[in-house]
C-alpha cells in the first residue's frame, strides 16, 4: 500500500478500518484520537501514535503466525490496548472477536472455542484465570497476551503467556512495514469482527461484520447528526457489545471523534463529569440509573429544595412537551422555561457532566416515554435508536426536531424498512452483516434475499417512523385472546425509581402478573429514612412496608395501562436478577425462558391463589461457593387494577394496594 492519500473519499465504506486509520493519521497526525485516564491523569494518544501502536501489534501478531482469516479474541475493559489489538489484527486480514470481560469461565471457553480464536488478549490476572480454567479444552489458542502484569509473575516460565509490551517489542523487531503491506490487500467487504448476539433464547451467535458494515453505519449516523472532528465521546460500555463497537470504532474513525476511556467501569460516571462529552450512548439501565441518582439527591435535600426542584422540573418538562409537539413556548411559558434553565437545568447538567451534550442515544431495549420526558425536560436531546448486532446496532434514529416517545425514528440514509404480513420488522442496508459464523441454518433464517429479519414485531407510521412493539416470540395473549406486550408493561413499571427490574407474565392466563426486583439504592434510602432496619437484599425486599411502597408504584403504572394490561398480583424476588446466574444476558436483557423455569414455583403461586410460598434460594459467590437458604415469598394483590386511577395504599399486609 502506497502512502495514504491526503484526503478522505466521499464514501468511507469503500475503505477498511486500518486503511481509514492510516488516512486519518496522514491528515491529522497530531489530532487527539484517544484519551485514557490512569491514576487520575488523562493520557492522550494522537492519530499518529494510534497508527504506530496498531502497526506494532500487527507486526507482533504476524510474528506469532497470525494470518488472514485467523481469529484474535479480546476480553478487557475499555482501554487503548483493545483498539490497538483490534485494528492491528484487522490489518492482517484477521478477525477480532469481542468477549465480555464480565463473562464467567465457561462462557469464555464457549466463545473462544466456538470462534476458533488462536490468540487472546486477556487484560489482567482475573481474565487470564478464566482461560487457565479451561486451557486443556482450548488447544487452538497459541498465545495469551496480558495487558496488566500484576499477579502474572507466577507464569513467567510459561510460554503460553506474553505481555502486551512484549508483543509490541516483537512487532518493532520485524523487518518491513507489515501493517501497510497486509492492509493494502484488505477489501471493504472482508469480515473484520465477530460480535456476539445477546443470546436471549440460547447460546450467543457470532455475527460476521465487515469493514463496510461498520464504516457505512458510522458515516451515516454522522451525516444525520453532524458530528465534528474533535468531538468528545466517553467509551464505558463493554467493547464486546455492538453498541460500543459502533461508537468507539465505527463512529469515531468515520467522523474523527475523540474517544475517552474512563479509569475503570466503576469510575465511569465520575469521569463523565471531567470529559463533558458532546454525544453519548447508553442503554436504558444507565439513563434510568442517572435518573435514580438524581431522585436520591433530591430526596436527601431540604423540604424547600425539593419543592423548588419539583416546580422547576415541571416547568422544564412542560416546555419540552411543547417543543416536541412542534409548539414554541411564549409569554409566561417562555419565562418559566428560562427560569427553570438557569435555576435547575444548567447547574444540574453541569454537575452531571452533560452540559456540552448535543446528542444522546439509548438502545438495546425500550426506554419508557416518561423517562424520555424527564430528560427532554432537562434539555438533553435524547433519542431512541433501534438496530441489532446484525446491522451494527443503529439502523433507525430520530432526527433533531422530530423526536417521538413512541417510535425509534426513521432508517439511516441508504437503509430500508418493511413490515411483513406477520408484523415482523425487516431491514436492508449496507450495514447488514454476512451471517453467523458456523451457523448456516440460523443465517438462512435471519437473512433472506438481502433482508434482515429482526424477529421483532412493529409497525410503520404514515410518515415513515418505526414503532417497535416487542419480540414476536414474546408478544403474549391472555386467555380471552387480548394481545399485550410484556416489555411495554415492564418499561411502564420500571419508570418507578424504586423498581429495578420487572418480568411480566400472563400468556394464556386470565390475569397479568409480575415478578419484581426492588432497587437496593433507592429503596434502601427510603427504608433508612423511615428507620426500617435490614441486613440483606432479601431482608429488604421482604419488608411489608416495602411491599406497600411497590404496590403504590404498580398502581401508578396500572393507571396508564389498558385494563387488560394491568398487573393484578406481584411478588418481590429475593435476589437481583443476574447475568452470572443466566437470568439476564450480558447486555441486561431478561432471559424469559430461563427465568420462567427457575422461578416456576413463584409463577405457580401468582396464579393458584397462594399468599405465601416457601422456595429454596441459591446464592452464588465469586469464589464459586454456593449457599442454599429457604426463603418465604409473599404474593401481593394489587387492588383497584380495574379503576381509572391509583387508590391509596392500605395499612394491612395482604392484599396490598387497596
Amino acid at each position: 500500500m502506497s502512502a495514504p492519500a491526503a484526503t478522505l473519499p466521499h464514501d468511507l465504506s469503500s475503505l477498511t478500518i486500518p486503511q481509514l486509520l492510516a488516512r486519518r493519521a496522514a491528515l491529522t497526525p497530531q489530532g487527539v484520537a484517544l484519551r485514557h485516564k490512569e491514576y487520575g491523569i488523562w493520557n492522550e494518544t494522537t492519530y499518529a501514535a494510534y497508527l504506530q501502536r496498531a502497526r506494532e501489534v500487527a507486526a507482533g501478531l504476524w510474528s506469532l503466525g497470525v494470518r488472514r482469516g485467523d481469529k484474535v479474541a479480546i476480553m478487557a475493559e475499555n482501554i487503548p490496548a483493545w483498539v490497538f489489538m483490534e485494528v492491528g489484527a484487522q490489518a492482517l486480514g484477521a478477525i477480532s472477536v469481542g468477549v465480555y470481560q464480565s463473562s464467567v469461565a465457561s462462557e469464555v471457553r464457549y466463545v473462544v472455542d466456538y470462534t476458533d480464536a488462536v490468540v487472546v488478549l486477556a487484560e489482567d490476572e482475573e481474565q487470564v484465570d478464566k482461560l487457565l480454567e479451561h486451557r486443556a479444552e482450548l488447544p487452538q489458542v497459541r498465545k495469551v497476551i496480558y495487558e496488566d502484569d500484576r499477579g502474572m509473575s507466577k507464569h513467567a516460565q510459561d510460554s503460553w503467556f506474553m505481555s502486551f509490551q512484549e508483543l509490541l517489542e516483537l512487532g518493532r523487531q520485524q523487518d518491513g512495514d507489515v501493517f501497510t503491506r497486509e492492509a493494502a490487500q484488505g477489501q471493504a467487504e472482508d469480515v473484520c469482527h465477530f460480535s456476539l448476539t445477546s443470546g436471549t433464547t440460547g447460546l450467543p451467535k457470532a455475527a460476521m461484520l465487515s469493514h463496510r458494515n461498520l464504516l457505512y453505519m458510522g458515516q451515516a449516523l454522522g451525516q444525520v447528526d453532524g458530528f465534528k472532528s474533535g468531538n468528545d465521546y466517553l467509551s464505558f460500555l463493554p467493547m464486546a457489545w455492538i453498541g460500543e463497537q459502533m461508537m468507539t470504532i465505527a463512529v469515531a474513525l468515520a467522523n474523527g471523534v475523540t474517544v475517552n476511556f474512563p479509569e475503570s467501569t466503576e469510575t465511569a460516571m465520575q469521569d463523565l463529569v471531567e470529559v463533558g462529552p458532546h454525544f453519548m450512548f447508553a442503554p436504558p439501565r444507565v439513563w434510568e440509573g442517572i435518573q435514580s441518582q438524581m431522585f436520591i439527591r433530591m430526596q436527601e435535600s431540604y423540604d424547600l429544595n425539593r419543592a423548588v426542584y419539583r416546580r422547576l422540573l415541571k416547568w422544564s418538562t412542560d416546555a419540552a412537551d411543547a417543543s416536541l409537539s412542534g409548539r414554541r413556548p411564549s409569554g409566561v411559558s417562555a419565562l418559566k422555561q428560562k427560569v427553570a434553565y438557569w435555576g435547575l437545568t444548567r447547574p444540574l447538567l453541569d454537575q452531571l457532566g452533560l452540559l456540552r451534550l448535543k446528542h444522546a442515544y439509548t438502545g438495546g431495549a425500550a426506554l419508557g416515554p416518561d423517562v424520555f420526558r424527564f430528560y427532554h425536560g432537562l434539555g438533553i436531546n435524547l433519542k431512541q435508536i433501534y438496530g441489532q448486532t446484525e446491522n451494527i446496532g443503529i439502523a433507525y434514529v430520530h432526527r433533531d426536531g422530530d423526536v417521538r416517545f413512541d417510535t425509534v425514528g426513521k432508517p439511516l440514509p441508504g437503509g430500508e424498512c418493511r413490515i411483513t404480513e406477520e408484523g415482523e420488522i425487516i431491514s436492508r442496508s449496507p450495514a447488514v452483516c454476512q451471517g453467523y459464523y458456523k451457523k448456516p441454518e440460523a443465517t438462512a433464517e435471519t437473512l433472506r434475499a438481502g433482508w434482515l429479519h429482526s424477529g421483532d414485531a412493529g409497525r410503520l407510521t404514515a410518515d415513515g417512523h418505526l414503532q417497535v412493539i416487542d419480540r414476536l416470540s414474546d408478544v403474549m395473549r391472555s386467555a380471552r385472546g387480548e394481545q399485550f406486550s410484556p416489555q411495554y408493561i415492564e418499561n411502564r413499571v420500571k419508570f418507578s425509581p424504586y423498581i429495578k427490574e420487572a418480568v411480566v407474565l400472563g400468556d394464556g392466563r386470565e390475569e397479568v402478573t409480575a415478578m419484581l426486583n426492588v432497587d437496593p439504592l433507592t429503596v434502601g434510602q427510603w427504608a433508612e429514612k423511615r428507620q426500617l432496619a435490614y441486613s440483606t437484599y432479601m431482608d429488604l425486599s421482604s419488608k411489608p412496608e416495602v411491599a406497600e411502597l411497590i404496590a403504590r408504584e404498580v398502581q401508578d403504572a396500572n393507571s396508564r395501562l389498558e385494563p387488560h394490561e394491568r398487573i393484578r398480583r406481584f411478588v418481590l424476588l429475593y435476589k437481583l436478577l443476574d447475568a452470572d446466574d443466566e437470568e439476564l444476558t450480558r447486555t441486561g436483557k431478561v432471559r424469559r425462558k430461563a427465568v420462567g423455569e427457575k422461578y416456576a414455583p413463584l409463577i405457580e403461586a401468582l396464579y393458584d391463589g397462594s399468599r405465601i410460598r416457601q422456595v429454596e434460594a441459591v446464592f452464588k459467590y465469586q469464589d464459586g461457593q454456593q449457599q442454599r437458604v429457604t426463603a418465604t415469598i409473599e404474593v401481593y394483590d394489587v387492588l383497584g387494577a380495574d379503576a381509572p386511577a391509583p387508590a391509596q395504599a392500605p395499612s394491612h399486609r395482604a392484599p396490598v394496594g387497596a
